[in-house]
């Protein structure tokens, strides 16, 4: 956790400050501006996000950007249009007005009396997508960009697909959607009409995962918003932070490798979270290696903030499986260049008797998993909550293809993405694979190492998937999600092979049988040579600016359990979090404000019947001061049936214990090979 710092520089904060449109549309914002930007202009930080700055991300803007501040910068963390205090309507994720509005809100960052025309932009998820997307549009003022948790593809590696598989979590983030954006402005900065504002904010309300739902393949709609489409589009220096606990570290590689301009990456062992409060830990000193970077590209010091490797990274060593880690064991590893050219392949076959660097007797072996395997694999994105991680794989094992090494003569690290090449037959044209690498322990405990999901159809390509042929041999590839792990000497290298991932994927329509040809099929792994300079420390201890004072109110909690259903064979997984990330309910001092995000989630499968499938999520938000008390309430629901999705909500909006209005939707996608 970082801890208060000495600040150079005084800092005075605007807690509201409205930016007014061409199109006459105003955006609220939070400024801080050291002292002296009156009499002398600085450099601009800009932090675009949907997430509320006066009582949403207040507890963790208030240290990072008075920090920044506190360093010589002015720092502007923006509303999205119809967001937070902020007029208009939102729409959906990433549209084009957001960047274009960007894109304004940059030139007048430029042209204030505070500001020399010289600005960065950073942000974390959204606001790590929007940075990027935005500077490829080349604003004349965007002179480097700081990406935390980001990606270069929205379809490979966002919240609402894996694979081509449909990832659960789309309706969790989608019904968080709905309680976040469901909220009103703040009537204490927008005045009496504020009431107004948000029945038309409510009234307009999308689905949130329908929208997603609907674009089952990689159309047009994720290709917008996605850097990879055109790399050379970015020319500013791009410095890019990701952890292995995140869902969003596959981009990081990509672009280093991609991109044209200055660039640097870090990945350590954190969840979605900035690395100066990054769990596991251990965290760092973020914010000052952050203020180097603006230092080098804002205030053009020739402080070699560009120089040094290109990637650093936490490669981590086996624990104990367990499902909360406020550490992982490891070291910072480092490499000039990505790739690197100490990073070399090492082939081992999946033989039926193992793996082994020798492919064996051609051999068809029969997968076909419960629809409930994957009940051991934690959450798709880590965010540093109790019971999140995965735990001991052998439970899930139990259903998959399993294939060992014998155990290691010596240690091996691996760094980057290994590599599947699998041939394979299914008895049905639509067939899901699940594929994870593990390090077993001699006592034979099971730590994932890295994982990847497929949906089959799409084996050739996400945006022109094409049924299988029952019987037809097929061979693919597939890149498992990067990671960076070192097996111990003793320790023995596990793939293990399942036709099924819940609750993390939606199932298919029908149960599949896979026929997977060992002998032939193969692993690669990313094999790192050791380097002298292994387990240094680049990286000072985490400091930050002031804290925003909170009161607890009451304490969080985070509640997770399994049923089995042992009559009618069905498993549901519930999960209970009082406070979004578990934190409770809280008070920030400093505007009165008290809130609570509450979420339930429940997850329902039967092993061998994967129409039964359900997940049923209720999200509450509260916000409240004397006088003013607003609460929402949303609940949706998913089940499908051999052709269609079906989807439905509800969402109820209240004033001091009245209601003020509510939603309903119901929305029937066909399935498109999912």
């Amino acid at each position: 956790m970082a801890v208060a710092g000495n600040l150079p520089l005084k800092v005075e904060v605007t807690e509201n400050l409205w930016i007014t449109l061409k199109d006459g549309c105003r955006l609220a914002a939070r400024l801080w501006l050291p002292e002296g930007a009156d009499r002398k202009p600085v450099p601009a930080i800009l932090e675009y996000i949907p997430y509320r700055k006066r009582d949403g991300t207040r507890q963790r803007d208030e240290p990072m950007h008075g920090y920044f501040a506190g360093n010589g910068y002015a720092v502007l963390r923006l509303d999205q249009r119809g967001s937070g205090d902020s007029d208009g309507l939102m729409w959906d994720e990433y549209l084009k007005q957001e960047q274009d509005d960007a894109l304004e809100v940059i030139d007048w960052m430029a042209a204030q009396s505070w500001c020399n025309a010289h600005i960065g932009m950073m942000g974390k998820s959204w606001g790590g997508f929007n940075c990027l997307q935005v500077a490829a549009r080349r604003p004349k003022a965007l002179k480097a960009v700081l990406s935390v948790c980001s990606t270069d593809d929205r379809y490979a590696d966002d919240i609402h697909y894996m694979g081509g598989c449909l990832l659960n979590d789309n309706l969790w983030w989608g019904t968080i959607m709905l309680a976040y954006q469901g909220r009103p402005a703040d009537p204490e900065l927008v005045g009496a009409g504020w009431r107004d504002q948000w029945r038309e904010r409510l009234d307009n309300m999308p689905l949130w995962p329908a929208l997603w739902l609907k674009h089952q393949r990689r159309d047009a709609y994720w290709e917008h918003g996605s850097i990879c489409e055109d790399w050379d589009a970015i020319e500013v220096p791009v410095y890019l932070i990701g952890g292995w606990a995140d869902a969003y570290t596959n981009a990081i590689p990509r672009m280093l490798q991609h991109l044209k301009v200055p660039r640097k990456g870090i990945i350590g062992p954190w969840a979605h979270i900035y690395p100066q409060d990054g769990t596991p830990g251990p965290a760092i000193g973020f914010l000052q290696d952050a203020v180097a970077w603006w230092d080098r590209w804002l205030k053009h010091q020739e402080n070699g903030a560009e120089k040094g490797p290109m990637l650093r990274a936490w490669v981590q060593d086996y624990m104990a499986p367990v499902t909360t880690r406020l550490a992982h064991p490891g070291r910072w590893v480092a490499e000039e260049n990505y790739p690197s050219p100490g990073i070399a392949p090492e082939v081992f076959y999946l033989n039926k008797d193992g793996l082994s660097g020798i492919g064996g007797t051609e051999e068809s072996l029969h997968l076909c998993s419960p629809q409930h395997v994957g009940m051991v694999g934690g959450e798709w994105m880590g965010a540093g909550c109790v019971g999140e991680m995965p735990g001991d794989q052998r439970l899930d094992d139990v259903g998959s293809l399993v294939f060992d090494t014998e155990p290691l003569r010596e240690a091996m690290q691996v760094l980057g993405a290994p590599e599947l090449e699998l041939e394979f037959t299914s008895d049905k044209p639509v067939a899901q694979l699940c594929a994870r690498l593990s390090d077993v322990a001699p006592d034979g405990k099971a730590l994932r190492v890295s994982y990847q999901v497929i949906n089959l159809t799409h084996r050739d390509s996400h945006a022109n998937p094409t049924a299988l042929e029952p019987g037809k041999r097929y061979l693919f590839k597939l890149v498992l999600s990067a990671c960076g792990h070192r097996f111990a000497a003793g320790h023995r290298v596990r793939v293990s092979l399942s036709s099924a991932y819940w609750p993390l994927i939606w199932p298919t329509p029908e149960v599949a049988t896979l026929g997977i040809i060992a002998g032939v099929s193969r692993l690669t792994l990313p094999h790192r040579r050791p380097q002298s300079t292994d387990g240094s420390e680049p990286f000072e201890k985490p400091v930050a600016g002031p804290a925003t004072p909170i009161t607890q109110v009451t304490e969080g909690s985070v509640k997770r359990e399994v049923i089995f259903d042992l009559v009618g064979g069905g498993v549901t997984n519930i999960t209970d979090t009082e406070g979004v990330f578990g934190e409770g309910r809280q008070r920030f001092d400093d505007i009165g404000t008290e809130v609570l995000h509450n979420i339930r989630r429940e997850l329902h499968i039967a092993p061998d019947e994967p129409l039964c499938a359900s997940y049923i999520c209720k999200q509450s938000y509260v916000q409240s001061r004397p006088g003013w008390d607003i609460r929402i309430e949303v609940i949706c629901r998913m089940t499908s049936t051999l052709d269609d999705f079906i989807m439905t909500a509800e969402l109820d909006a209240y004033e001091n214990g009245e209601r003020f209005a509510s939603r309903n939707w119901r929305e029937v996608v066909k399935r498109d090979l999912l």
